[in-house]
């Protein structure tokens, strides 16, 4: 499967299309909607929660290609200011990390739904477990998954570049 996507979204004389494969799509969703009553607590560092995982296939003689990961995730602080950490593992070795700060003040934000997208390149050929979880950082501060939870992964290769005008360089 092929698709196009050019840059700056033009579609005028003398632009370049660049031209990609899917090698493979995965996408999860432990959770479809934000449900505070059913929390998951949320485990201090060095303790962590998994939240998804998934596997993403490289097909043989594909050495360079890139595999784009999305998660959203939805939180809620219990007490305190919990800092809590969004990692990606891949194949059990960490690819990624962000942070984000979540309050439990009932007059402000009582939901928070953190979204992130990490990239991973010229993996191997094969299969490779993605691994989402997420830990708090913060002692004395509790929080809770209450969701919505969704991971997806798209891997990818460039195969070419069309000219929609010969006289483009």
């Amino acid at each position: 499967m092929s698709g196009a996507a050019q840059p700056n979204g033009g579609s005028g004389s003398g632009s370049h299309l660049r031209v990609f494969e899917i090698l493979d799509f995965q996408t999860v969703e432990p959770r479809n909607s934000t449900n505070p009553g059913d929390p998951e607590p949320i485990p201090h560092s060095p303790n962590r929660l998994t939240l998804a995982t998934l596997i993403v296939t490289i097909p043989r003689f594909i050495t360079i290609n890139t595999v784009e990961l999305i998660a959203t995730v939805g939180v809620q602080g219990l007490t305190g200011t919990s800092q809590l950490k969004f990692r990606i593992f891949r194949d059990g070795a960490q690819i990624f990390e962000t942070q984000t700060g979540v309050e439990s003040d009932p007059t402000s934000e009582v939901f928070y739904t953190e979204t992130f997208q990490a990239i991973d390149t010229n993996l191997r050929f094969g299969t490779h477990r993605f691994v989402l979880t997420v830990e708090n950082a913060t002692a004395g501060a509790e929080a809770a998954v209450v969701g919505p939870i969704s991971f997806s992964a798209l891997a990818i290769r460039r195969i070419g570049r069309t000219d929609s005008d010969e006289s483009c360089d």
